[in-house]
């Protein structure tokens, strides 16, 4: 999937290093939380995914950053809706790239398709994706 990207590894960084601080201010402030634990593993999910991402901005393109971004997101399991305190990294995960996508400017439709090959808690593939297939195999 060829994605456009009008951001600079530079720019790239710099929104991520944003992202970072706000995910760290969250997890000074858990302990003023309903659930200081769960508000706080969910902080510590964003900043270790916007820590990968800078990271990768440092060595690759950011058509690459995106691509790598995309991939993490097609392979996260789909646990949006689910309380289960269980699925809080995988949420802050989701949460953190979701994010990404917004400063980059991806389009949402590039979003939904790839959020559609996400397996579900089960390794399924989800029932979108799934209906792509079906109709791939009629035409």
């Amino acid at each position: 999937m060829d994605v456009k990207v009008v951001l600079s590894s530079d720019e790239i960084i710099r929104g991520l290093k944003h992202y970072r601080r706000i995910a760290k201010q969250d997890v000074l402030r858990a302990s003023e939380t309903k659930d200081p634990d769960a508000f706080r593993r969910h902080a510590e999910a964003r900043r270790e995914v916007y820590a990968s991402l800078s990271e990768l901005a440092q060595n690759q393109t950011p058509s690459e950053v995106v691509a790598e971004a995309l991939q993490q997101y097609q392979e996260l399991p789909f646990v949006t809706g689910s309380d289960d305190p269980a699925h809080t990294e995988l949420r802050g995960r989701e949460n953190a790239l979701e994010n990404f996508f917004l400063m980059i400017g991806l389009e949402p439709k590039v979003r939904r398709e790839v959020r559609s090959l996400r397996p579900s808690l089960r390794g399924e593939v989800s029932a979108a994706a799934r209906a792509d297939e079906g109709a791939a195999s009629a035409l």
